[in-house]
């Protein structure tokens, strides 16, 4: 029989595996001095024009939001992407989360096509898929799913 394969995350920190109520999570950075949020969580100083913060906190940020913008990538990006053979298009979604107000690009769930149940205004949550897979391993990113 062969062994269950780990789940891990394709790019360390920027997201968790199983949150404190078994959900995934994105994690961002929350600058001490002004509560601005940053994904993905790499900042050297506060966006926020107004803030001379330079530290931060690792937050988990809001599972849920809603489409401000979308479209479907029908060009394959570059290394280090993985491709699929054949390429196959994609959708991708701007998420403006709930609590934080910050707007994060992901792909969107699914195969190929935007759903139509996807517009502008409509709520979604994160949700894991696989980039790809190795001998022991399969590579998690998170998507927007309609909730």
């Amino acid at each position: 029989m062969a062994q269950a394969k780990t789940a891990i995350p394709a790019v360390e920190g920027w997201f968790t595996v199983e949150g404190p109520e078994g959900e995934p999570q994105l994690l961002g950075d929350r600058c001490v001095t002004c509560g601005t949020y940053v994904f993905p969580p790499t900042a050297a100083f506060c966006p926020n024009p107004g803030c001379e913060g330079a530290t931060f906190e690792r937050v988990p940020l809001s599972r849920r939001g809603r489409v401000w913008s979308y479209t479907v990538n029908r060009y394959q990006p570059p290394p280090p992407y993985v491709p699929s053979e054949p390429f196959l298009p994609y959708g991708i979604a701007a998420v403006e989360l709930d609590r934080e107000k910050l707007v994060v690009l992901g792909q969107v769930a699914g195969d190929g096509e935007v759903p139509a149940a996807l517009t502008v205004g409509t709520e979604v949550e994160l949700v894991l898929d696989t980039l790809f897979e190795d001998d022991d391993n399969r590579y998690l990113v998170w998507k927007w799913s309609p909730a």
